[in-house]
Order: structure tokens, then sequence, then C-alpha cells
């Protein structure tokens, strides 16, 4: 961003009423990993974000927690963003009829309504999910195909 750019944005845009948003700070002691999110063979950490945001996003980390047997199942979101950030490990999705290996250090934008399914994850997957607005939704979706097996774990 150039200077001018900066001083423009300080000096002309203040966000509307509706678009508050407070300041966060989450430290890894914070809060912890628990298994209270949208699949039982993960565990979720929030980072606070949608608190912060008035429920416009959330942001949580997600970790392996039990070995993959049937995975996520066919479904998609109902949101307007998603990402996701692969901090640790590695997984594989099907993004419509296509495997797609998303390992650490990866970020994948998932566009809105895409039809997926994570298949297969290493034991130590970790991922950020960045997601607007927090209150997502997930829909089952119809099997465009056929899904690979996922690899056991030792």
């Amino acid at each position: 961003m150039t200077e001018g750019h900066a001083a423009v944005l300080e000096k002309d845009f203040t966000p509307p009423k509706e678009h508050e948003t407070q300041f966060s700070h989450v430290k890894p002691g914070d809060t912890e990993f628990k298994g209270e999110g949208l699949r039982d063979f993960f565990l979720y950490r929030d980072l606070g974000i949608a608190k912060a945001t008035n429920g416009k996003v959330i942001a949580h980390l997600v970790k392996a927690n039990l070995p993959p047997t049937t995975g996520t199942g066919w479904h998609k979101h109902i949101a307007e963003f998603q990402i996701v950030i692969m901090t640790k490990g590695w997984a594989k999705f099907m993004y419509e009829d296509k495997v797609t290996l998303v390992s650490a250090g990866d970020v994948v934008h998932q566009r809105p309504g895409i039809t997926h399914y994570l298949f297969d994850y290493s034991p130590d997957m970790e991922y950020l999910e960045i997601v607007s607005p927090a209150d997502f939704g997930t829909v089952e979706a119809e099997a465009p195909c056929a899904v690979p097996a996922p690899t056991p774990w030792e």
C-alpha cells in the first residue's frame, strides 16, 4: 500500500455501525481444543473471531482426533467466504470430481457452494479455517463420483 493510499483510507474510511468489530488477541493457552464442532473425529479451537466480529467471520483451528473412516461425507457450506490454511500434516479432499491433496503450507479457497468431501488425513493434520458468516450452514450434497479409501493409521 502506498503512503498516499494509507492516508486516504485513514482520512476517508469510517466503517458503518453494523460493521463494528472489537480488538481480539487470543494466545495459545486462552482457548483449548474441544470436540464440540461440526465433526466428532476432529477437535476445534475457537480463536475468538466470531465474537470480535459480531458474527461476521469465524476462525478456528481444526485438528485430527480420530483416524479417518467415513470422512465428512459429500456436503457444501452455505457461506459467503471460506479458506482452509493447512498448518500441519495433510488432508485429501474431493472437490467435485477431483482429488486434491492439501499439505502443510497450502491455502485453499473453497468457493461458495462447492460440493466437497474430506476423506483422508494424517494423524498430525491441523488447519486454520476462516468462514463468513460465523454461523454458516452445512448441507448434505449428492455424490458426483466415488471417493477413494482413506490411508489407515499405524
